[in-house]
């Protein structure tokens, strides 16, 4: 899974402008943070924190409309007193690993991960625990290596908001201790506008292209209307990592809504690369968050590493009316 077949800030926001931003009159219709898409067998799965109850999502066939299920009872993929946790529900992410559809997500500050038998769930543990680890964890991403190895990435709460790896267990049971490392943390300018003193780096997703490792994150505290996305990469999926010097590559200034960042990549059937983020819910109000759309690209440098930059598309996920 995961694995994928210098133009600096103002290049990119130039062009975002020249391309046009899809917005216009559009308005919001799906309110997910913290969004994932999952695309399988023609169709696309979208998940996102919404609820204390647990996880809702939506199913599409063209990523033009998204619709939920009749009955009501069924429209959670996840419900509350079927796996870990007793509220706090954010971050998921959903992938198949050996016929199996796994959700890692978020509840209690811990990271859990639950089984099904579809997309649509229900995801359940037979077992109600949290992976091990110490303190408050959050926003999981698991990334499987072409070496076979599968890697964790999440955040831990401590001394601001930090991005870690620790490899797991082939069978997902839990992670192997001694193997966790940090891999990023929020020290540079656009990553803390409000020069806040708890900082923040969060919503993890890794991709690899051409033998070099992408990792992509959220920086800023989501309430803050700069919060936006950057990207570190390297030669191993462990780290060290470098931070792309034209950070952020999505942001208010790209896609231009407040608030962008905290979502996943997918590729659409058209093998387009897009990521699924959620914004502020209107110039002055944080909550609740909207879902959209923009598209990524790798765009080739002379001599250097390929640079992952926005193409300055924009669409809200729109639920049927």
């Amino acid at each position: 899974m995961a694995t994928l077949k210098n133009i600096f800030q103002a290049a990119l926001i130039v062009a975002g402008m020249a391309s046009g931003i899809k917005s216009g009159a559009q308005q919001p219709s799906i309110f997910l943070a913290d969004p994932t898409v999952f695309a399988d067998n023609g169709k696309y799965y979208l998940y996102g924190t919404s609820s204390n109850r647990g996880f809702l999502f939506y199913e599409s066939t063209d990523l033009e409309t998204w619709h939920q299920l009749e009955d009501s009872a069924r429209r959670f993929a996840l419900k509350r007193g079927e796996s870990f946790g007793n509220g706090g529900f954010w971050a998921p992410q959903v992938f198949k690993y050996k016929g199996s559809y796994y959700m890692a997500y978020t509840a209690d500050e811990q990271i859990a991960i639950a089984k099904a038998d579809s997309p649509a769930g229900p995801f359940r543990q037979n077992k109600p625990v949290a992976l091990s680890g110490s303190g408050k964890q959050i926003d999981p991403f698991l990334f499987f290596d072409e070496s076979g190895k599968v890697y964790l990435y999440h955040v831990k709460l401590q001394n601001g908001n930090r991005i870690f790896v620790t490899e797991m267990k082939p069978d997902l049971s839990d992670v192997i201790p001694g193997t966790e490392k940090e891999c990023i943390a929020s020290t540079e300018g656009w990553e803390n506008t409000a020069a806040a003193k708890w900082p923040v780096a969060e919503g993890p997703t890794v991709l690899k292209h051409k033998n070099v490792y992408y990792l992509i994150y959220s920086s800023n505290d989501f309430r803050n209307k700069d919060y936006a996305v950057g990207y570190a990469t390297s030669s191993s999926p462990a780290g060290p990592w470098k931070k792309y010097a034209g950070n952020p590559v999505i942001s208010r200034h790209t896609v231009g809504h407040n608030g962008s960042g905290h979502g996943d990549v997918f590729i659409d059937k058209k093998g387009r690369m897009r990521y699924v983020l959620h914004t502020h819910h209107s110039d002055d109000r944080v909550s609740p968050r909207a879902t959209a759309v923009t598209g990524l690209q790798f765009k080739p440098v002379k001599g250097g590493e390929d640079v992952l930059a926005t193409d300055g598309k924009f669409e809200w996920m729109k639920g049927e009316e």
